[in-house]
């Protein structure tokens, strides 16, 4: 179901007996069934959620802030050197501009994501966009969210330390006790004493766990967390739909005691199977109760600490002052130039890399055509042996008697190969001049994605022409060879014969369906990755 807002909106006004009492009295069509019936609603809903009446006795909604400092997010999520603003990575995670991977899809890998500084405020709201995908059924091991008192970097529990002294919100993809309840949500607190057991997927130790399946989904999956006077929330948006705030209840955990200073993490770990574990943004915010006045953020930060990050921003600014003097004196003659204008785009350089595979399928196509040209050139000599052979034993034949039949045969094979072959050198011809016509429209107004898989699809339709009719020539050529017994001719050149051809067609198309299939998948793992 989609979360309710907490606050007097969220239920439906009631009025009060006495004005249903005069109202029933003057109308009789007024039932007084529904009005006992909405009495009845708000009464188990203050049964099931006495905490929401409490927050609203007490003076309303908590006010949230963003904590930046605790948050990441893209596009620009990482710095020049690979390192995330006030985070660290560990293990196999993997930072780029718009996500972090905590584990690519590959076995037995561990990573994990942590904050530099330990978060000191009371009462917090954790919201995390991520993905889990695989190219199986079931996955493995899952993903972490953590809030403890000291950064478990490495360990055997999603690729965190076991025996931690917070809690752990667990994304569990892999069934190890066999009762088919995964891919599952937990929520496990540890007092820095208990094992996490492994065999039983934390079922023994969990506080709270709903069933969410949140593995190859189309949209990012986000994960909405609360700790507001004592009481753990878990919300969770399935990944349905490109809306953000389509929130389903998850569990909840009241009177949990966690440490009043701590570090947030992600980590994610694969075992035997493998899934890639993507966290594309993970946003704080502190909560405060109504009335209560928050510090200045400058107060917030020591003053050790506010030297050395100006100290690091004016060494920053000075290194790249001096870089920017050096670029100058090499290109003096980009001077002047917006800086935007001397980078590639993202959409420039998928216009480049299409353009590169067309001219390499260009060049291709063209030695292609070369190597038929020369077969129809052997083709022709044979004609032509063949046809002086014929009038020749014409002359010395008879006069009234007609050629062989074999000969005619042979003759007729021949000439049907020739056609054949003009058609396939006309087949590769027309690839050529759809190449040609492509690469101009795309110089003058980008070739889109959809145009370029056209391209592609044309041109592997005209390469099927050619091995259907390749292998429709040797069938032709194979069976009168069977049957007639042709005369001797000359020793053909020993350039290229039609096995050779054969062979090089095969291994043009092996090479043309490679590129695309690669193609297909350099595409599918940009989308994942970005």
């Amino acid at each position: 179901m989609r979360e309710r807002p907490v606050g007097p909106s969220a239920f439906p006004v009631i009025p009060p007996l006495s004005a249903l009492r005069q109202h029933s009295d003057s109308n009789m069509a007024v039932p007084i069934a529904k009005c006992l019936a909405s009495y009845a609603y708000l009464l188990l809903i203050s049964l099931i959620f006495p905490h929401v009446f409490a927050d609203n006795a007490a003076g309303g909604l908590p006010h949230r802030r963003f904590e930046y400092k605790y948050s990441f997010k893209g596009p620009h999520l990482t710095q020049s050197d690979g390192r995330i603003p006030f985070w660290i990575h560990t293990g196999n995670a993997i930072p780029s501009a718009d996500q972090i991977r905590i584990t690519p899809s590959l076995r037995s890998q561990k990573g994990s994501v942590w904050t530099k500084s330990p978060v000191n405020f009371e009462h917090w709201e954790a919201e995390v966009a991520f993905r889990v995908s695989g190219r199986g059924r079931m996955g493995a091991d899952g993903l972490a969210i953590w809030f403890t008192a000291s950064q478990g970097l490495e360990g055997p529990v999603y690729g965190a330390a076991d025996q931690w002294n917070g809690v752990g919100i667990f994304f569990d993809s892999f069934d190890n006790d066999g009762k088919k309840n995964n891919p599952a949500v937990l929520v496990v607190g540890n007092n820095g004493k208990l094992i996490y057991d492994h065999q039983n997927d934390g079922t023994t130790q969990s506080l709270g766990t709903c069933l969410r399946d949140f593995r190859n989904k189309p949209y990012p999956v986000r994960a909405k967390i609360t700790y507001y006077q004592k009481t753990l929330s878990v919300f969770i948006n399935n990944g349905f739909t490109p809306d953000k705030d389509d929130y389903e209840f998850c569990t909840r955990v009241e009177n949990m005691i966690i440490p009043e200073s701590g570090y947030f993490g992600i980590s994610a770990a694969t075992g035997g199977l493998a899934d890639d574990h993507d966290v594309l943004s993970f946003l704080l915010f502190r909560l405060t109760e109504p009335g209560q006045n928050l510090p200045p953020p400058e107060k917030e930060i020591p003053k050790e600490e506010k030297d050395k990050y100006q100290e690091e921003f004016e060494n920053f600014q000075q290194e790249l002052d001096k870089r920017k003097e050096e670029f100058q004196k090499e290109h003096p003659d980009v001077q002047g130039q917006p800086i935007e204008d001397l980078f590639e785009s993202v959409n420039d350089r998928e216009i480049r890399q299409v353009f590169e595979g067309q001219n390499r399928i260009h060049l291709e196509i063209k030695q292609l055509n070369r190597q038929l040209a020369m077969i129809l050139d052997e083709q022709r000599r044979y004609v032509s042996v063949i046809t002086e052979e014929i009038s020749k034993r014409s002359s010395q034949a008879q006069s009234g008697q007609a050629p062989s039949h074999e000969m005619e045969t042979v003759m007729n094979t021949q000439q049907e190969v020739l056609r054949n072959l003009n058609e396939v050198r006309n087949s590769l011809s027309s690839s050529l001049k759809q190449l040609t016509m492509g690469q101009p429209q795309g110089n003058v107004g980008g070739l889109g994605s959809y145009e370029a898989v056209q391209h592609f699809n044309d041109i592997k339709e005209h390469l099927h022409v050619v091995k259907r009719n390749i292998e429709h020539i040797i069938q032709k050529n194979a069976n009168p060879a069977e049957k007639v017994k042709c005369p001797e001719l000359p020793p053909s050149p020993t350039c290229l014969s039609t096995t050779h051809f054969v062979i090089f067609i095969v291994v043009q198309s092996l090479l043309f369906f490679g590129y695309v299939m690669y193609k297909s998948q350099q595409e599918a793992a940009a989308k994942k990755f970005f």
